[in-house]
């Protein structure tokens, strides 16, 4: 009789520490860290504001070619976010099998969405037509191939030494570097991949067609004369020959901002050897660098696993952040390393990274130390929905809807009087109505409306 009492009480105190730990894993999910939220929401509020106000304020807009401008932190940073989301999340799922399914099915719906909105198929905002020719489709965008392939190769190699997160770390020294010391060690084989191709490989000469119906050097050949290696200017860098080789160049990025920069005074794009069509993607082999800066965020969510202290914390962050951002900063000014966007350079992956950890280490100390998140709250909401507003605002499909219903002319819509008599008008400037639509009609207005989604329980998440 005892021992059925004493199995009863056993069992008993197995199914509450069970629920124990049912709950407790709920809360640990429900948990989020809202500094984080507010970075990545702060990050797709500057990708919109650079987008739609670039055109009127380039000093906001990519760098043609060498140099860092607001509009070239974006991409660095949501690939840093998605770095320390990835420790954060892959933490709690302790089956790998089920890790590795959950990271293909997310790769696969970046790389569909990335086809559908950068692949060239949507024409939104402001062409009411979709679809796109296959001959030119964009295979390798923004977010089907940098951040796809970004979050695809670190999540596995996350999963892959998945045993070093089940241990207890003391902070400070170099014990959480020698913890994940695989992360470190292919990041540098991947650092040396990358500098073999930039500066090692031989880009030969090479010609296009002029396939621009519209310009009077429809249907010619024109040869673009390389020859050279370690060039890292847009006509003979080994990046964009890559590219061209692998992709093909009809699949290649038709407007990139290196269009805007100039050889000797002239623009690129007026020199007889680059014309209309000479276009470089630099994408494919940007991946590479760019996971360097994905493994850079993993290490800071690994920071925020193991150590607990706010101090302990920030110390690393700081520090690390300092000195990547002032290695960046010595290897582009020493003409060591330029900072390029296009290419990806490693001055570039430092300068950006270390300027993702100094910006999230600040709003880390407002928000989750000082509890100043209410002064955020726009921006956490549009972080705990970022790609609901990412689809519907920055890539314009919102706005490509409401302009598809006008009145005798497609420029006669709600969104172009808003802009004309709201906000041109009422400044008597181009360049401010435009900023301040950006800023409140649409920055605003999507914080709101994803304000009021995360009321009602509603996110689009992959």
């Amino acid at each position: 009789m005892e021992q059925r009492e004493a199995r009863l009480i056993v069992e008993e105190e197995k199914e509450e520490t069970a629920a124990n730990e049912q709950l407790l894993a709920h809360h640990q999910k429900a948990k989020r860290v809202a500094s984080l939220d507010i970075f990545r929401g702060l990050t797709v509020a500057v990708m919109i504001l650079v987008d739609d106000a670039g055109g009127e304020w380039p000093m906001i807009s990519h760098a043609p070619w060498t140099g860092c401008n607001l509009a070239d932190f974006v991409m660095p940073f949501f690939l840093f976010i998605v770095g320390m989301a990835i420790a954060l999340a892959l933490k709690r799922i302790p089956d790998r099998l089920v890790s590795i399914k959950k990271v293909i099915i997310r790769t696969i719906k970046l790389v569909f969405w990335g086809l559908i909105l950068q692949g060239g198929y949507s024409h939104a905002p402001d062409k009411l037509t979709y679809g796109v020719d296959m001959k030119h489709i964009r295979w390798f965008g923004i977010l089907q191939m940098l951040i796809a392939v970004a979050y695809v190769v670190v999540s596995l190699l996350e999963i892959s030494t998945k045993n070093a997160q089940t241990k207890d770390n003391e902070p400070g020294g170099w014990s959480i570097y020698t913890l994940y010391s695989w992360h470190w060690i292919a990041g540098a084989c991947i650092l040396v991949v990358y500098f073999s191709v930039l500066y090692g490989t031989y880009v030969p000469d090479w010609k296009y067609t002029v396939h621009n119906k519209d310009s009077p050097d429809y249907g010619k050949d024109f040869i673009v004369v390389c020859g050279v290696r370690g060039r890292l200017d847009p006509p003979c860098n080994a990046v964009g020959y890559v590219d061209r080789e692998v992709l093909g160049i009809n699949h290649i990025y038709q407007r990139p901002a290196w269009k805007r920069s100039k050889v000797d005074g002239t623009p690129f794009h007026s020199k007889a050897y680059i014309k209309e069509t000479l276009r470089i993607a630099l994408i494919s082999s940007t991946s590479i660098a760019a996971i360097l800066t994905t493994i850079i965020g993993v290490h800071f969510g690994h920071v925020l696993i193991h150590m607990k202290g706010h101090s302990d914390r920030l110390k690393h962050w700081m520090g690390m952040g300092l000195s990547l951002l002032i290695l960046g900063l010595v290897l582009h000014f020493t003409n060591g390393i330029p900072l390029n966007k296009q290419l990806y350079s490693f001055s570039y992956v430092c300068l950006t990274a270390g300027a993702a950890a100094l910006v999230f280490s600040t709003l880390y100390v407002l928000v989750d130390i000082f509890g100043l998140g209410y002064l955020f709250l726009p921006l956490e909401w549009i972080g705990m929905n970022a790609m609901l507003v990412f689809v519907l605002a920055a890539e314009g499909i919102f706005a490509g809807f409401i302009n598809g219903w006008y009145y005798e002319d497609p420029h006669n819509t709600l969104i172009y009087w808003i802009k004309k008599h709201v906000f041109i008008g009422v400044w008597n400037s181009r360049k401010v109505g435009i900023l301040l639509y950006v800023i409140f009609a649409e920055i605003l207005f999507w914080g709101l409306v994803a304000g009021v989604l995360h009321r009602l329980g509603i996110y689009w998440k992959l």
